[in-house]
């Protein structure tokens, strides 16, 4: 793929922050990176969609309600028209600064899939819960699925928009995570990994996901899809 003439699709999936999500368009504006920016408001009930008015050379879809993050991925995969898509919280967790690094295999004609990897090197800021239940949920893919990952709840999901577009995708919450990577698996297509840095934030700070619960759900999740037809 020619860098010059390559398009970045960057979905930025929202629910309630206001308080982040100028600061991550910026951060994603500054990436030197011919590119399209889709925010996608998930219902917020804070002022998300308040910030968000008036922004310019970004495409915002707000949906009425609350879907989860999955039905907003899913809304992003359908706008997006780049030549590669690739998923940024709006918390800032994972720097825009690394898009350069998740692309370079794709335009390499390496892989038409990166994913940014936490655990690649020695990531102390990592806490005990998410570096336990990761490998779990990493390792129970592995088993079923016959790959080598190591972080399959990585944000960073980096795809070719029509390997993207081809998932047919159903989930509506946080087991979108779970469902892209076993849909590429059953495809029969390669994830590379490259390392990224991680600055977690905590529940008090934001995070919305629950370990335990929706940890229980990518188990589900990954256990059905391998032996669905």
């Amino acid at each position: 793929m020619n860098n010059s003439s390559v398009k970045l699709s960057v979905i930025i999936p929202v629910y309630n922050e206001e308080a982040t999500i100028l600061q991550v368009i910026e951060a994603v504006r500054a990436v030197p990176i011919n590119k399209e920016i889709l925010v996608i408001n998930d219902g917020s009930t804070d002022k998300t969609g308040e910030v968000l008015l008036g922004q310019k050379d970004i495409t915002v879809f707000n949906s009425p309600i609350n879907l989860g993050k999955g039905a907003a991925i899913r809304i992003g995969y359908k706008l997006a028209s780049g030549d590669i898509v690739l998923i940024q919280d709006a918390d800032l967790e994972l720097s825009p600064t690394e898009y350069p690094r998740l692309i370079k295999p794709i335009l390499e004609n390496k892989t038409e899939v990166v994913y940014g990897s936490r655990f690649l090197e020695n990531n102390n800021s990592v806490g005990w819960s998410n570096k336990v239940g990761n490998f779990v949920i990493t390792n129970f893919f592995n088993l079923l699925y016959g790959r080598h990952l190591t972080d399959l709840s990585t944000c960073f999901k980096v795809l070719k928009i029509n390997v993207a577009k081809s998932l047919k995708l159903t989930a509506n919450r946080f087991e979108i995570e779970p469902e892209i990577t076993l849909k590429l698996a059953r495809a029969g297509v390669r994830i590379l990994e490259v390392p990224v840095n991680y600055v977690p934030r905590s529940c008090a700070e934001g995070k919305k996901i629950k370990y335990f619960k929706d940890g229980l759900q990518y188990l589900l999740t990954l256990l059905k899809g391998r032996f669905a037809r």
